[in-house]
Parts: structure tokens; sequence; C-alpha cells
């Protein structure tokens, strides 16, 4: 349901917002923990490590495309807090336009590049070729993921979190129906699991268009709509490109990371792409509280509402914080009896492994939460060049650890990559944020 989060109590707002975001965020990273789960159980650690160590080039294309997408979408929100419903249609329109541009072009360098990237990556020749069969079909699918993306986004910039929810359902429920099929009773081995998410995210692309011409009126585009400016196109691409790169640049930091974790072998590389599946849901609270500020922030700056941006932003943050307190200590505490769903029992090198990656960066999870709202707020207010420093700073500081604290420490410094490049990463939005709200105070 479309909300205009211009008028209300901001903290209501915004996390009534985040719920629904919050769970369809667990629900897409559910896909892959599913892959995750079940290519560990069914076919083994070597599997697992195999599938694990294109986790670094999985962020790298879909750290583009979730940025690219969000950025995009910004002048979206904007046009719907001014009540330029014309707007909102173009903005639609483009978005689109872009979206398949985007497919074509990354699915070509993605197929083409995967292998080299690989063996650039030094990965374990006993993995290589399970890794390749299953990045590369992910790869030559990747245009489900650039629309479905790019439509809970469009979704999202009109004030309504619940659409995109039920959409990630359907989708997390045809990926459960699929996998064990593939894997199971087709005995695709490691592709079919690449497989049977493509076919679940194609099922919720098209369920996501009829959710859009049944429920989201504002989003209803004609021909006329497809008559784009130039300028129209340069004011997506100015906000959408540097947060692409942005999410690409951090993926780099991870995929040099992925190279030091490969030189520490196998255990190491399975340990941490389970630890990595698990996190990936604890962090959810802290992503969906930063991506609520975006749209929260882009209605409001197109409404000149400037005043409750900086009342959203503390209020976020108190909630934020709290809910990331509360994930580091389940980790802590659960993380052995989580990473044995994946491996199962007769595998204690892993667990320990994983349970240090667990606590090294559970103890840091509040950092992450400064981060996550300090970056979406600017993102919102169309602000693009801090976040991509930020960006920056976050591949020097994970590259860093990868290259110096792996030689040293082993895998303990792999697990400390994380929680340095989040500090990087945070103090310069931290600063930036500090700047931009003194500035909205003076224009109001």
């Amino acid at each position: 349901m479309v909300k205009n989060m211009t008028e209300g109590s901001p903290a209501r707002l915004i996390f009534f917002f985040t719920l629904p975001l919050l769970a369809g965020n667990i629900m897409q990273q559910l896909f892959a923990f599913v892959d995750t789960l079940i290519v560990g159980r069914f076919l083994g650690v070597e599997a697992l490590a195999a599938v694990g160590c294109t986790g670094a080039l999985m962020f790298l294309m879909l750290g583009f495309i979730i940025g690219f997408t969000s950025g995009i979408s910004i002048y979206t929100g904007q046009r719907f807090g001014a009540g330029d419903m014309a707007g909102v249609r173009q903005s639609g329109a483009t978005c689109a336009v872009l979206a398949l541009l985007a497919s074509v072009v990354l699915t070509a360098l993605g197929v083409l590049s995967c292998r080299q990237l690989l063996i650039l990556m030094e990965t374990p020749p006993e993995i290589l070729e399970g890794a390749y069969s299953f990045i590369s079909l992910v790869y030559g699918g990747i245009a489900a993921f650039v629309f479905i993306q790019t439509g809970a986004n469009l979704i999202r910039a009109l004030g309504d979190s619940k659409g995109p929810l039920v959409l990630q359902a359907i989708g997390l429920g045809l990926n459960i129906l699929f996998e064990p099929i593939a894997i199971l009773v087709l005995e695709w081995g490691i592709p079919g699991a690449a497989l049977a998410t493509i076919a679940a995210q194609l099922c919720a692309n098209a369920c996501c268009f009829f959710y859009i011409r049944r429920c989201v009126s504002q989003l209803e585009i004609g021909l006329r709509d497809f008559h784009i400016p130039l300028r129209i196109y340069w004011e997506h691409l100015r906000l959408g490109l540097p947060m692409g790169f942005q999410g690409s640049i951090i993926a780099i930091g991870a995929v040099i990371l992925q190279i030091a974790l490969n030189g520490l072998g196998p255990t190491a590389v399975a340990s941490y792409a389970a630890s990595q599946k698990i996190e990936s849901i604890a962090m959810m609270p802290m992503m969906s509280f930063g991506i609520a500020m975006a749209a929260y922030t882009a209605q409001n700056y197109g409404a000149r509402k400037l005043h409750r941006i900086r009342e959203g932003v503390r209020k976020c943050c108190y909630m934020s914080v709290s809910f990331s307190l509360a994930a580091g200590a389940l980790l802590i505490a659960f993380g052995p009896a989580m990473l044995r769903l994946f491996v199962g029992e007769g595998h204690p090198e892993v667990i320990e492994y994983g349970h240090t990656y667990l606590i090294v960066n559970g103890v840091c999870y509040w950092i992450l939460s400064f981060l996550f709202i300090f970056r979406y707020t600017l993102q919102g207010l169309g602000q693009s060049v801090v976040p991509t420093v930020a960006g920056v700073m976050e591949l020097l500081m994970r590259s860093g650890a990868a290259i110096f604290l792996c030689s040293w420490l082993g895998y303990l410094g792999a697990c400390l990559a994380n929680p340095m490049a989040w500090l990087g990463s945070c103090v310069p939005l931290a600063l930036a944020y500090g700047w931009t709200r003194r500035r909205l105070r003076q224009e109001e």
C-alpha cells in the first residue's frame, strides 16, 4: 500500500515501514541461506566450499545491482514526495529502460569474465569447476535479479514496504520448492542450485509486474511516459551509477579477502561461507532501518520538510543500535548450533572457525547500524560523492586486512576485515551527515 511519509510521527513511520522491509530482506537472504544449507548437507563440504567461494563474485554483481536500482528509484521517491505524479510515472519508465540496459551489460560481463575471475582469486583446483558451474549460471540469469530489485525499489519509493515482502515470500517459497527437486530428484548437483534460484526469481518478477498493475496505480506507465528527455536519464544515472559503483567497490574488497581465504584452504573457505550466510540474516535489521531512511528522507526532501529528516535520523539510530546489540548477542550465544545446520556433525574445526567469525563481527554491529543510517540518509538526499568515498574507505580497510592481517593472524585476520571496513566507512559518512545536518537547519 502506497504511503505518504511526510506526515505523522517519524519514529512510528520508520518503524512500521521497516518491519515488512526487515521480513523481506531476511527472505531475500534466505535464498542464499537455502542454497548453502542444501548444498552443504546433501552435496558435502567440498561442494559447500565451491558455492561459498563464489560469494564475493555474487557480492560484486549484486552489490552493483542493489546500489544502482536503489539509486535510480530515489528520484521516484522525491517526485512522489513533491506530489508530481506525472514525474513518478516518467521516473518509473526511465527505471525500466535503465534496468533493461543494465541487464544486457551485466550479463555479458559476468558470463565472459567469471572463470578468469575465479582463477585470479586462486580458487583451489578441487572446487574450481563446481564454483564455475554455479556462478556462470547465476550470471546468465542476472536479468531476473535486476528487474525484481528495480520493481521492489520503485514500490518502496512510494512508501509501500508490504508489497515487496509478499513478492519476496513468493520467491522464497518457490526457491525452497525448486531447489530440493533440482538437487535431490533431478540430481543436477551444484548447477541445480543456481537454476532453482533463477527460476524462483523469474516467477517473482511475474508477480511483481501484476502487483504493480493492480495495486500501484501511480506506476501505471503508458507509452507517453517513455518520451524521456536526456536530462531525466541523467538525473537517475547521477544517483544510480555512483551507488552501483559504491556497491561494487565494496565487493572488490570482498574479492581480495576471498583470495586470502582461498590460500587458507577449503576448511577456512567453508566456515567463512557458512558464517556469512548466518550473519547476512543477523545484519538485516540494521540494513532495513537504513533502507527505510532512504525512502523516508527522499519523500521528505521532495516535500521540503527538512526538520523531519533530522528527527527521523535520531529516532532511527536509537532503534537500529538496539537491534544490533541484540543480534550480536544471539550470534555469540547460538552460533555453533546454527553452523551445525550447514555442516552437520563431524566437522569441529569448521564450527570453531565459524564461531570465531561470529564473535568478532557480532560485537561490532553497532558500528554497522550508524553506517547504514548515515549512508542511506545521504543517498535519500541525492548525495552520491561521500557514500562513494566511504565505499572506497571500506575497500581499502578490507583489502588491508586481507593482505596484511591474514598473513599475520591467519583466519582471525580475515574475521577482523569486516569490522575494520565498517569503521573506515562510517567515519566519513558521520562527518558528512554532521555537515549536512547543519546545512539543512540553515535552509529551514
